[in-house]
């Protein structure tokens, strides 16, 4: 639920205040809202007694938090189990997955995601309903979308995109591009193998021709998400300057490295093989991979946040098992038990995908910063178990 106030000076008490920085949380703190803009952030005891106007917006039983990103999901796929919904939505035209993706939404919203990342679809849907069905979209939330991927011929990623055209390079391509898309999407590798632990695939492009792309995509103001696993797919990914690595299984310490020392954004989606770890049949020689490539994920989780890479929460919801929504809190347990605290996990969360969708003004909850915040029912500790129950609150700015 969103809820607007007014543009008088308000008061908002917050139980405790995750800023989305990274910094520990604040008990008992107040934020002073005028004309729609954060202008103090105080503690009870600095609080004016009398001569502050307007009502005061009483949030004393909740932990208060930038809204969340999601940076990597398919809204054109649902995380069902159902075969025949699954097998529907894989060739579904746009009036067919209209209603599909405005659910998807809706439930994202629901649980206090107020922005999206879309990694691409056969059709180009979700770039569609974020241009023609604007009106639909749950106020306050933005949708970035890549429309469809590209891939090498004969690889992976049809559901995802389509290759360059006959006799045309990458680089050309992505120059070639008339559809009004947000980022682009480029997939490096295939998926990881639910029979052979840890089996990498070879690059779909080669360093030069992916720096080309990269290049063609920055000359046009576009940045550019990444599918790869594994160490040489990412490795090229990283070298030739790409924005950020979508999964990144297997890639190993140096890229980890590389990745540090680069700036490149990690959307690591370790929820989608926790997710085929119990939702395959218990004892089932594909559950168990995925419990191991879990596991695997997590600790280069662990390393990377030790090396100080950036990392972005995605789902990659839609993916079997991971359900819009309820995936984020899913994905930030899973940051926390690599190590991550609360609040860094929010920052992942908030700032750094906030950031990697250009979403820098309303990423953090600071002085200065559009009062755009979320509140969700009980303290920290118990916060990513319980983004059901968020609210969504946008201060109206003066006219």
């Amino acid at each position: 639920m969103t809820q607007a106030a007014d543009r008088h000076p308000a008061l908002v008490h917050a139980g405790w205040l995750i800023d989305g920085s990274g910094a520990p949380a604040l008990p008992d703190r107040w934020m002073v809202v005028e004309d729609g803009m954060i202008r103090a952030v105080l503690p009870a005891h600095e609080v004016p007694g009398s001569g502050l106007p307007g009502e005061c917006l009483d949030l004393s039983g909740c932990t208060v938090l930038p809204g969340l990103v999601d940076a990597h999901l398919h809204l054109f796929m649902s995380g069902t189990d159902d075969p025949e919904v699954r097998r529907r939505q894989l060739d579904a035209g746009f009036m067919a997955m209209r209603p599909v993706i405005a659910a998807h939404l809706a439930r994202s919203a629901a649980h206090g995601i107020v922005a999206v990342r879309d990694g691409g679809d056969y059709g180009g849907h979700a770039l569609r309903y974020r241009t023609e069905c604007a009106a639909a979209i749950p106020d306050g939330m933005t949708v970035r979308a890549a429309g469809r991927a590209f891939r090498a011929q004969g690889r992976y990623g049809r559901l995802i995109g389509r290759p360059p055209l006959p006799g045309q390079s990458l680089a050309d391509a992505v120059r070639g591009m008339t559809d009004p898309v947000d980022h682009v999407k480029i997939v490096n590798s295939g998926l990881n193998s639910l029979t052979h632990f840890g089996r990498e695939t070879p690059p779909q492009f080669n360093l030069d021709t992916f720096r080309a792309a990269v290049d063609a995509a920055h000359d046009r103001g576009l940045k550019v998400m990444v599918h790869c696993n594994g160490k040489a797919p990412v490795g090229i990914a990283v070298q030739a300057g790409c924005d950020s690595v979508e999964h990144g299984f297997f890639m190993g310490e140096e890229n980890l490295r590389r990745m540090a020392d680069a700036g490149t954004v990690w959307v690591p989606t370790a929820v989608t093989m926790k997710a085929y770890a119990e939702m395959l049949p218990p004892g089932a020689p594909e559950a168990e991979i995925a419990r191991r490539n879990f596991e695997h994920q997590l600790a280069q989780i662990h390393r990377a946040r030790v090396l100080g890479v950036r990392i972005a929460v995605g789902t990659d919801a839609g993916s079997l098992g991971v359900h819009h929504g309820r995936a984020v809190g899913e994905e930030l347990a899973i940051l926390a038990s690599a190590g991550f605290s609360v609040e860094g996990a929010v920052a992942c969360g908030a700032g750094v995908g906030g950031r990697l969708l250009g979403l820098s003004g309303s990423c953090e909850i600071r002085v200065g910063s559009p009062a755009r915040f979320i509140a969700v029912e009980g303290p920290p500790q118990v916060l990513f178990q319980r983004l059901s129950t968020s609210r969504r609150f946008c201060f109206r700015t003066a006219a």
